[in-house]
């Protein structure tokens, strides 16, 4: 866990500098995204709410893990950035960069005409892992990729990517192994399943399954229950067949199966 932060926290009041405008850009467990507005730019930013106590538990120290990862991908062109923090009793506000593309899951499942195309998919994929690889250059490992968490700065004309919710990442230090069950049951390596040390290859394999999902629209591992998806993750059950993959390149196939090996090297 990485706790020293560099970001200034504000206490007085988020509403005196921002305003709400209206609906929800998405919702979590702990965490609500709502679209505002800085009243002295007039620039609009997302404002995420993250609760202080979860469970009965203070995890006071795991948001400021989650601002501290932030703070270090400053310079990561393609994770979202940090404006502002704001602290009430119950909550911590991080002000962020507002991606107004949406979720990529937006186009995973869309029909043909709004879907991806390879030739976006390439670009998009260069994308997610340039800016993965910074992350993983300082050392940590962001532990949910999927596409719920990957942004677009717009979604016609296609933008760029945008890596949020560090919520589950991980500083990698060499001291100790990191050996949790995290992230989105149908996302996750076979390593995490089997309580094995998580490292960098971790996330490679959670890329593997979202360009599937980009190239198809189809998740690759999910079972009808949790237990059948862990199953297929644990023997690597993939569907390679031409039905799957209609129109898409055996070099994308190839790369897919590059990222989804159980014992990565």
């Amino acid at each position: 866990m990485v706790t020293k932060i560099h970001t200034r926290i504000r206490t007085d009041p988020f509403t005196s500098n921002y305003e709400l405008l209206g609906r929800e850009l998405g919702r979590g467990k702990f965490a609500v995204v709502k679209k505002c507005i800085e009243k002295a730019t007039g620039k609009e930013h997302a404002a995420k709410f993250l609760r202080k106590r979860r469970k009965g538990e203070d995890c006071r120290m795991d948001i400021l893990n989650e601002i501290a990862v932030l703070e270090s991908a400053k310079a990561n062109p393609y994770v979202v950035a940090l404006h502002e923090v704001y602290e009430t009793n119950s909550e911590i506000i991080l002000i962020l960069e507002c991606a107004a593309g949406g979720e990529i899951f937006n186009q995973c499942v869309a029909e043909n005409d709004e879907a991806f195309t390879e030739k976006d998919v390439i670009r998009l994929a260069r994308q997610i892992l340039t800016g993965v690889a910074c992350l993983h250059s300082n050392n940590v490992v962001h532990l949910d990729l999927k596409p719920q968490n990957i942004l677009l700065t717009s979604a016609i004309p296609l933008g760029d990517i945008r890596i949020v919710d560090f919520g589950l990442s991980r500083s990698m230090d060499s001291v100790t192994e990191v050996r949790e069950i995290l992230g989105t049951p149908e996302y996750v390596a076979p390593e995490i399943l089997n309580y094995e040390p998580i490292s960098i290859a971790t996330d490679m394999w959670s890329i593997g399954v979202l360009t599937y999902v980009m190239l198809t629209g189809e998740s690759p591992f999910l079972g009808d229950n949790k237990q059948e998806t862990f199953l297929n993750i644990s023997q690597v059950n993939v569907d390679y067949s031409q039905d799957a993959f209609e129109g898409v390149s055996s070099l994308a196939i190839d790369f897919i199966k590059t990222l989804l090996l159980k014992n990565p090297r």
